[in-house]
């Protein structure tokens, strides 16, 4: 077996920090790297995120009731899961015995009494950043030139980056968001419920009908993008090389149910893309 390369070690080192970064957070401390619970997490965490995005996985969610007495992907989520809710739980519980009601040391501390949201604040922030972070490695690959330039103009080599480097930095900026678009890490979203009748589009949706939206329609969609089916920062440069939105950005969702997080993910993988 060969040696690891320096990129590969740099990868998994990226991803290991982005994960602690992210456990600090929710648990208020930091996990030994030979911690096997901590090993088990990773593992059971990035297993899960992969195969959610398989055909078999993405056709569970839209016929859950075909495939609820079927073999395949779903039930390794589904066990995956059940794993890291013990975990979780278990640490919840060592909270429980000295939570103090007027000093939150966590996310845990301070969603105490909202304990079902605790597995998606976890899943939520650390997976999809992580594994951006590594879409954006692999394209680095090819596309680094400019970036790197960009990085010795405004930042050089002798500190580290800044928020306020952003708007210094459009091209950089620009591959962030495209790698978002490409890596489409959430395709059909996760599924919603109508909390009341309604009608959208001119159809009839009735109350508690599950609601599934293909993000990939739009994030791929031809009238929107340019070259839909290739890796192209240009999508998010104007004819002056300066940074600009796109209307059918979407890799959070949209509306009252996009992800609370996204602000804070774009600032992490800006902050993290340089390390």
């Amino acid at each position: 077996m060969s040696a690891p390369t320096v990129k590969e070690i740099t990868s998994a080192l990226n991803k290991e920090l982005q994960m602690q970064h992210d456990i600090s957070l929710v648990f208020g401390k930091l996990f030994d790297y030979d911690d096997i619970d901590f090993q088990n997490l990773l593992q059971l965490s990035q297993e899960s995120i992969l195969l959610a995005g398989t055909p078999l996985a993405q056709m569970y969610d839209i016929f859950p009731w075909l495939f609820k007495c079927l073999p395949g992907p779903h039930n390794i989520i589904f066990s995956n899961y059940a794993r890291l809710i013990f975990f979780l739980r278990k640490e919840i519980e060592k909270h429980n015995r000295d939570w103090d009601p007027f000093n939150h040391r966590d996310f845990v501390d301070t969603y105490i009494a909202e304990i079902d949201k605790t597995l998606d604040l976890f899943e939520a922030g650390t997976e999809t950043v992580t594994n951006t972070l590594l879409f954006a490695l692999l394209y680095m690959m090819k596309y680094s030139e400019k970036v790197q330039d960009e990085i010795e103009r405004e930042i050089g080599l002798s500190r580290q980056p800044c928020l306020t480097d952003k708007i210094n930095m459009p091209y950089t900026e620009a591959v962030i968001h495209e790698t978002l678009r490409v890596a489409n890490l959430v395709p059909l979203n996760l599924n919603r419920m109508a909390s009341k009748d309604t009608t959208l589009g001119g159809y009839f949706i009735p109350q508690g009908t599950v609601l599934i939206a293909n993000l990939s329609s739009v994030l791929h969609d031809k009238t929107e993008w340019e070259k839909p089916d290739m890796f192209y920062p240009q999508h998010f440069l104007n004819e002056h090389g300066h940074f600009c939105k796109r209307q059918a950005f979407f890799p959070g969702s949209a509306g009252k149910r996009m992800c609370l997080g996204e602000q804070l993910a774009h600032m992490e993988l800006f902050l993290f893309f340089f390390l």
